[in-house]
């Protein structure tokens, strides 16, 4: 029996991102598929190069670990910094939020943010997912 090809198109989009993961994960699982070719946008660009790059060093598998590794440290990134907060009422997120509404420091901050482009930041700009996407190994992501 001959394996189903399909074409993959991911789009961004953290939450489409993290939907996708599991609907990756589940493709993966079926012998009777092949995924002949994937592109993505953003979050849906990670997979796919995550994808790859896990397909390349241990086939489905691989694919699987590499998915999960990616969006675990996703996790771990985007939660950094804020886990000690969590659990306390006093410092909770939607009490900081509201807090932060009121905040005339956050109001300046925000309208300025909305001029000024975010990866003009200077050279103590880090984007938190840089470690990520600096282990990939784009010349085999990025080969027929």
């Amino acid at each position: 029996m001959t394996k189903l090809r399909i074409n993959l198109a991911l789009q961004g989009g953290g939450a489409h991102g993290a939907f996708t993961w599991g609907v990756l994960d589940r493709l993966l699982q079926d012998e009777d598929l092949e995924i002949a070719a994937i592109s993505g946008t953003s979050a849906g660009a990670l997979n796919a190069a995550a994808l790859k790059s896990g397909m390349l060093a241990g086939g489905s598998e691989g694919a699987r670990a590499s998915l999960d590794a990616l969006w675990t440290e996703v996790a771990r990134s985007s939660s950094a910094g804020m886990g000690q907060w969590f659990g306390q009422e006093l410092f909770s997120p939607a009490m900081l939020s509201r807090a932060l509404e009121l905040s005339p420091v956050y109001a300046f901050a925000d309208a300025f943010n909305r001029v000024t482009s975010p990866y003009a930041s200077g050279p103590f700009y880090n984007h938190p997912l840089q470690s990520i996407v600096d282990g990939l190994d784009y010349g085999e992501v990025c080969a027929p």
